[in-house]
């Protein structure tokens, strides 16, 4: 197949993203796939790239892609992938080390270990908004992405749930896990994987309780409580005393003491949050000795050394072999409907709905639902 010598893409100048033409193809390595854009979807981190300099100028915005493959590294497994096939996965976009690659642009380049495979048949869903559901179009597989694979590293990686126990009647550990933000696209990805590997006793969430309720309780929650209520920490905490796994699914630094508050007081517990914050962003007057805060860096699921904020995070190796065998397991349970993707909305404008849909997320438009942009 003959390909272009540049595309469009959307790339960060100054605080802004923006639509740039003639922009190389991305370079990548023998084991990619390079995917010629169907559908991309939006992520807080996207804006946050982006307003706060975490990404060098002028490189490509955007992590989450359905596509077609158009061209195959050497190294790539053909019993798997071959030319034309439909895919899914996500990278790592305004990054520091591969400026060149990001999601919202004509072309990205996906690793072939981490790519969910799409049935042959895919097609676009030809409306504006999509109830959550099975993935049976461009529009579902680029809303899961990135969530699904901050969800896996976290349960599979970072707390180390099995795969064998599906349907099991005990969980792996005996205690409840909380989840607070369970509208987020993280959070229901969270929930639906727990429930699935039986990882837990009990599915603790907290969200907009009127509204996600009925749709959490479905995904595997075994209980919602309301944020909006000004005792909820003390409601989880009088019913719940011995939560030790606490995911902040929000993970602001107001929600971050809010779930650290939940844990335990009797044992140890760990806090997972989902950006940089420490221990040392609890406040000292709430921070106790058994609870401790850790956070998950998705992209290390791509094998290499992260660079943010002029910080390095070192590559780890357990993480990627961890992630390979996740995207082994859940693939063919994405596309049997076994997990849903999440409520979307849909802009029909290629790159440049691309670049609305981040300045939605970044104004809060997107809470309990996906934004994605097609390309047809």
């Amino acid at each position: 197949m003959s390909l272009p010598s540049t595309m469009n893409a959307v790339v960060i100048e100054g605080k802004e993203a923006v639509l740039k033409n003639n922009i190389s193809l991305p370079e990548y390595p023998s084991t990619y796939i390079l995917v010629k854009s169907k559908a991309v979807g939006g992520n807080p981190t996207d804006w946050k790239h982006i307003e706060y300099g975490i990404g060098p100028q002028g490189s490509i915005v955007g992590c989450d892609v359905a596509g077609e493959i158009v061209s195959i590294g050497k190294d790539v497994d053909t019993n798997k992938f071959k030319l034309g096939d439909n895919v899914f996965s996500f990278v790592h976009g305004t990054c520091v080390r591969k400026p060149d690659n990001g999601a919202f642009a004509d072309y990205a380049a996906l690793d072939s270990e981490l790519t969910f495979k799409l049935p042959n048949d895919t097609a676009f869903s030809e409306v504006e908004t999509i109830s959550e559901g099975k993935v049976s179009t461009f529009e579902g597989a680029a809303s899961m992405p990135l969530s699904w694979f901050t969800a896996g590293g976290a349960l599979f990686h970072e707390m180390k749930l099995r795969f064998d126990n599906v349907d099991a009647k005990m969980p792996q550990y005996n205690y409840p896990l909380l989840v607070w933000g369970g509208a987020t696209a993280l959070g229901q990805a969270v929930i639906q994987l727990a429930k699935k590997y039986h990882g837990y006793s009990k599915i603790i969430t907290v969200a907009n309780k009127s509204k996600h309720e009925s749709q959490l309780l479905t995904y595997g929650a075994d209980e919602v409580f309301d944020y909006h209520d000004n005792d909820v920490i003390e409601q989880i905490k009088s019913k719940y005393n011995n939560i030790q796994t606490l995911f902040d699914c929000v993970s602001t630094l107001d929600t971050l003491q809010q779930v650290y508050q939940c844990g335990t007081d009797s044992v140890d517990a760990i806090v997972v949050n989902f950006t940089s914050k420490s221990i040392n962003d609890i406040k000292p007057d709430i921070r106790k000795s058994n609870i401790s805060v850790t956070r998950t860096v998705v992209y290390l699921a791509l094998g290499y050394d992260v660079f943010m904020a002029g910080n390095k995070i070192p590559a780890d190796p357990k993480y990627k072999d961890d992630m390979i065998k996740y995207v082994k397991e859940i693939n063919p349970r994405l596309i049997n409907g076994e997990f849903h993707h999440p409520p979307i909305v849909v802009y029909k404008d290629g790159l440049t709905g691309a670049i609305r849909l981040t300045k939605d997320i970044q104004n809060g438009v997107n809470v309990g639902k996906k934004l994605v942009s097609t390309f047809h």
